[in-house]
Order: structure tokens, then C-alpha cells, then sequence
């Protein structure tokens, strides 16, 4: 019966060690799954996680990158992850494994993307712009620029509101919110308008609005950066005296035709608020969204005489400045001359 009995100990014994073998290579197989590489790309991946989202979108655009795609798929069932995946720009980089993957998504871990934006003209075409950077489309985004209680808000009227923008790169959550969006670019403003600006903007005797404007002007005028601070101090020359601007760029945004390489009497006579030719004073809003340097180099107006500008006839993009009438209509006879040789007639 002894005998027995300690056969019975010898079964149960090794059983036991047995199960436990089993249990200690399942549980070391389910730890080399859940933290061994799987992702063995040489280079990160962002994906870009749309609402509705599920696994199968991940599997599909980490197919190739992936050591082993089921292992994900069964880490990604024992950690619960949801079938709707969090909306989000999600970066999986190199030796993460299936576990670090599964706990970015379920958590929401993303990683925010840097948008920028600069020499655009219109809302319509930063709207387009930020719709390729960011999860929203650009109608969302330009009913957010046009927002009413976002213009009651700042003080800005549909002609003005342009100025709301300061070109530069921002930090951003992909899938952020319009209204998120718009309180970024807000904070942006108002840091911008600082103390020191504001009171250089004053002693142009013009409001931040009004140096968004010039500057818009400044900007189409040319890009030669050099020139940027002369013009400005030209236009407050005219302003100063009361006279018209006489700004062709405005012609253009008037007729909304920026390819017009001459600007014609007919032109001139366009029925809009934008005419600077018929209109006194700078217009009712940019006509593009001036650059950071641009609008410092207005805030830094150079303190000239000049009352007339006329491109030069070489067509280098640069121009002659005058104090006097007769000078300017000299170096104007030169450029028209010009045009005609190369037939430049519109």
C-alpha cells in the first residue's frame, strides 16, 4: 500500500511540474508576444486615425512593416482594444512592440503635428492649405475663419478678419477642433500685438488692422524684401497728404485677376471698394495675408519722401522711387516703352 501511495505522490509530482512547465512557457511565449518587437521598419510611420477608424486600417497601412500582423491583432484583443479606434496622428516608430502599439491607440497617445502656412492671399486658399495637415476639410475650416462670434469676438468684420492670421508654424493636434484651431491662431494674434508693436502701429498713427492692410499692399507690391520698409513709408507719405494710394495690387484684387502684368485706365475705373485709384485711404481689408517680415517691415517704415513708385524696365522686380510728378512720369514713360517691346499689353 506504501508503495502505492508514493507512486501516486511520484504522478501527482511530476503533473504538477508539468503544469507548471506549461503555464511558465505559456506565460513566457505571451510575454515575448505582448513585448518583442513587431514593428521592424527602419523608419517611423505616422497613421492618421479617422473617426470610425478600426485594427484592419492599422493592419492594412503597417502590412509590410510588421514582423508578425496577427500578433497585433491578438495583443489588440487581450488588451480590449475597442473596434472604433480614438481619431488621432499617431506615430509607431522602430522596435515598438505589440503591447506599445495597442496602448498608444487605446490611449490616445498621438503626437501633434506642426502646420505652417505663408504667401497665401485668400481664406479660401488657407483653408485648403491647413485641410492637408490637419483631420478637418477646408469647408469646416473656412466657416470657422468666418465664424460670426469669432469676428464679434476680435473686432473683425468679413474684409478684416484676414488680419487674424500670422503666418508662421504652429503645433497643433491633428484631429483638433475648429473652434481649438481658432483659439490657437488667436493666441497667436494677440501675442504678436504686443505692447511694443501696438505702440509702434500708433505712431504710424494706424491701428494693428490697418498695418495688416498696408502690409498685404507692401507684400504684392514686390518681393524684393529691401524695398518693403520704402514703399511702406511711401504710402504713409500719401496717406499723410490725403492722397489717393493708387495701389495697382488693389486693382488686381478688385478685379480678382492677379496675372494682370499692366494696369490700364479702364482698369482703374472698377466699381469697388478696393479701388485705391477712387477711393481715399487704404481699403476695407487685406488683400492677402501678409508675412511676419512684412508687417515688421511697415511697423519699421523708413522715413522718405517719396510720394511714387514705378517698377524698373529691366523687370528685375525692383523700382524707382520719386519725390515729384514729372521725375515718376519720366521712369513711368521708360517701363510703358518696355512693355510695348515685349508686347505686354494686359
Amino acid at each position: 500500500m506504501k508503495e502505492k501511495r508514493s507512486d501516486k505522490k511520484v504522478v501527482t509530482g511530476l503533473l504538477g511540474l508539468c503544469l507548471l512547465a506549461a503555464v511558465l512557457v505559456s506565460g513566457g511565449c505571451l510575454y515575448r508576444m505582448f513585448t518583442r518587437p513587431n514593428y521592424v521598419a527602419a523608419r517611423s510611420y505616422t497613421l492618421q486615425i479617422y473617426p470610425g477608424d478600426g485594427l484592419d486600417k492599422v493592419l492594412d497601412c503597417l502590412q509590410d512593416s510588421l514582423a508578425r500582423p496577427d500578433e497585433l491583432r491578438r495583443v489588440a484583443r487581450l488588451m480590449k482594444l475597442g473596434d472604433e479606434l480614438r481619431s488621432g496622428n499617431y506615430v509607431v516608430r522602430p522596435g515598438m512592440s505589440s503591447r506599445a502599439m495597442v496602448n498608444m491607440l487605446r490611449d490616445g497617445l498621438q503626437t501633434p503635428v506642426k502646420v505652417r502656412f505663408n504667401n497665401v492671399r485668400t481664406l479660401e486658399q488657407l483653408a485648403g492649405l491647413l485641410s492637408r495637415q490637419v483631420m478637418l476639410d477646408s469647408l469646416s475650416l473656412l466657416e470657422a475663419f468666418q465664424s460670426q462670434a469669432l469676428m464679434d469676438s476680435m473686432g473683425f468684420t468679413p474684409e478684416t478678419v484676414p488680419a487674424l492670421f500670422i503666418p508662421d508654424t504652429y503645433e497643433v493636434w491633428w484631429n483638433a477642433s475648429s473652434d481649438r484651431l481658432m483659439k490657437t491662431f488667436v493666441r497667436a494674434y494677440q501675442r504678436f500685438w504686443n505692447d511694443e508693436r501696438v505702440a509702434k502701429a500708433a505712431r504710424l498713427s494706424l491701428s494693428e488692422v490697418e498695418v495688416s492692410i498696408l502690409a498685404s499692399i507692401v507684400e504684392e507690391e514686390t518681393n524684393m524684401a529691401a524695398e518693403w520698409p520704402v514703399i511702406a513709408g511711401l504710402y504713409l507719405n500719401r496717406m499723410r497728404r490725403n492722397m489717393y494710394l493708387q495701389a495697382c495690387p488693389t486693382i488686381k484684387f478688385a478685379l480678382n485677376d492677379f496675372a494682370l502684368q499692366r494696369i490700364l485706365k479702364v482698369h482703374t475705373q472698377v466699381e469697388s471698394d478696393y479701388n485705391t485709384y477712387t477711393h481715399l485711404g487704404l481699403p476695407p481689408g487685406p488683400i492677402r495675408i501678409p508675412s511676419v517680415a512684412v508687417l515688421e517691415a511697415v511697423l519699421n517704415a523708413e522715413e522718405n519722401n517719396y510720394l511714387y513708385m514705378c517698377a524698373k524696365d529691366d523687370f528685375s522686380g525692383s523700382h524707382f522711387f520719386s519725390s515729384t510728378l514729372a521725375q515718376h512720369n519720366r521712369y513711368a514713360e521708360r517701363y510703358h516703352q518696355a512693355l510695348n517691346r515685349r508686347r505686354i499689353y494686359h
